[in-house]
């Protein structure tokens, strides 16, 4: 989801939030206090944080490569009007434990432990970004109804993410540099595929997305993470749960990808698109992103679902 940029001139240098411009809106979500949570699967801990009611519905909400559960700190209290949100480090991301390997499907079987240990599983909606979103399908095709739905969101399951290339090809993701200050590890951030974002945002983010290390700063996640294997269309096959796919209408999932996964599908599972977003739709277009999950929730709450 990210890289350093090998570069200077870097897309981000960190600033006072009086000069990124930040709206109200921003602010007031990130000032929503969210519970630090734990939850250990197969020998590894995997951290997550939870915004609203516990006698709520869940919704949780999964990170996409490289990234981690501070992407969606402006998007979760935002959803959280009758609806617990969580938002997790999958292994080898954020404040998560790593682990030799990784796998789409050990990445499932996490989610599902934090969806248990969080709350009721049969009235959770997971929604996932990206690498994200890949894991959300997978994880639907293996819990089937014991989750009431899920959201993929600009994943393409036939290519290659952007990050996974990115890491294959040596342009990105290789062993972690240390920096020497916490202003010089930052102002390396930017998203991969690059795009246009609002920077109050991509600071926050950046900001997430270091920790301490010997001799300064580094990234949080394990670049490991990009050995792990891909979502195929033979692995896509009808869900017993809802399920809804988001595209970025600049993002990676084309008109035509997204009507095959749609078909694969059943032709069943509504195909959204968010306009002018690029890839990384919290980055630039978060409030669309936020309205269209809400209409999409909305409708499931006064639909039936198709068998």
């Amino acid at each position: 989801m990210y890289r350093p940029a090998r570069r200077s001139g870097s897309l981000l240098v960190m600033t006072s939030r009086a000069d990124t411009g930040a709206p109200s809106w921003f602010s007031a979500a990130l000032a929503a206090a969210a519970r630090e949570r734990t939850t250990t699967f197969e020998g590894t801990s995997i951290a997550y944080r939870v915004w609203g009611d516990p006698a709520d519905r869940n919704i949780v909400l999964v990170h996409g490569g490289a990234a981690h559960s501070h992407w969606w700190d402006h998007i979760a209290p935002l959803l959280a009007h009758g609806w617990q949100v969580v938002s997790m480090d999958l292994s080898g991301h954020g404040d998560s434990g790593r682990r030799d390997r990784y796998s789409l499907d050990t990445w499932a079987r996490e989610v599902m432990a934090v969806v248990t240990d969080a709350g009721v599983a049969a009235s959770t909606v997971v929604i996932g970004h990206s690498m994200g979103g890949l894991v959300t399908l997978r994880l639907a095709s293996l819990a089937g109804a014991r989750i009431a739905g899920a959201v993929a969101i600009d994943s393409p399951v036939r290519d290659m993410a952007p990050e996974d290339r990115a890491a294959r090809q040596h342009r990105a993701f290789g062993p972690l540099r240390v920096y020497p200050t916490r202003e010089a590890a930052v102002s390396r951030f930017r998203p991969v595929p690059d795009q246009p974002v609002l920077a109050y945002i991509a600071e926050h983010v950046a900001a997430t997305s270091i920790r301490p290390a010997e001799g300064g700063w580094t990234w949080k996640f394990d670049p490991r993470v990009f050995a792990r294997d891909h979502l195929t269309l033979e692995l896509l096959t009808r869900l017993d749960c809802r399920v809804a796919l988001f595209r970025a209408e600049r993002g990676l999932v084309t008109p035509q990808q997204g009507e095959v996964i749609y078909d694969r599908l059943g032709r069943v599972a509504p195909l959204i698109e968010i306009p002018v977003a690029g890839h990384h739709i919290m980055l630039d277009q978060p409030i669309a992103l936020v309205a269209a999950l809400r209409t999409l929730l909305s409708d499931w709450d006064h639909s039936i679902p198709h068998r």
